[in-house]
């Protein structure tokens, strides 16, 4: 005949806990629960080759929390449950990872393109408006900026500017001005 498995008095006292505190205080059975099977839940997922453990067996734990006035069966019955949770658990983890699309990476080596990419032409136009606006006096760029980028008043750019509404709208008119004069002659050069 077998000997009877011999238990660890960490493993006795947490048995005691739970047998206790059966059907009294779900907190005191989840922390006896979790002291106890949070390691094996976590190596089983580990072992199981899931991406992040730690986060799965956190999960594990919040979807036994719930359950915890319904159990049976004493700590083995809370063994029971959440391993069959982990279980389920790791299922959904391959399966999302089955319907995931198969990503290769990037290697500009073997890019044979010859046109730049949307994302170069992208990185082009808001360097140009850049560009455009450095092409501006220091007075211009800053009109613009506060009634453009800002979209304050004319009134609150005058008083931040230290000038009339009349000038603001005079330097307004004539940024905008060079702006369009300097746009047109961009667009003529790179047409020719």
């Amino acid at each position: 005949m077998e000997e009877p498995l011999v238990l660890s008095t960490l493993a006795q006292e947490e048995i005691d806990i739970f047998e206790s505190a059966a059907g009294t205080d779900p907190a005191v059975l989840f922390g006896a629960a979790y002291r106890s099977f949070a390691g094996p839940v976590q190596g089983y997922l580990k072992a199981r080759g899931v991406d992040d453990p730690e986060a799965v067996t956190q999960d594990v734990f919040l979807a036994f929390y719930p359950k915890i006035s319904e159990l049976t069966g004493g700590l083995q019955g809370a063994k029971s449950l959440l391993f069959s949770i982990a279980h389920a658990r790791m299922v959904d983890y391959y399966r999302r990872l089955e319907r995931r699309p198969q990503l290769s990476p990037y290697d500009p080596q073997q890019d044979a393109r010859t046109t730049p990419s949307a994302e170069d032409h992208a990185v082009e136009l808001t360097g140009g408006a850049v560009a455009l606006l450095d092409g501006l006096s220091e007075e211009h760029q800053e009109v613009l900026a506060l009634r453009v980028v800002a979209d304050l008043s004319i009134d609150q750019v005058a008083q931040i500017m230290g000038k009339s509404p009349g000038a603001i709208k005079q330097l307004q008119r004539r940024a905008l001005h060079n702006l369009k004069a300097q746009t047109l002659q961009r667009n003529q050069a790179n047409h020719e």
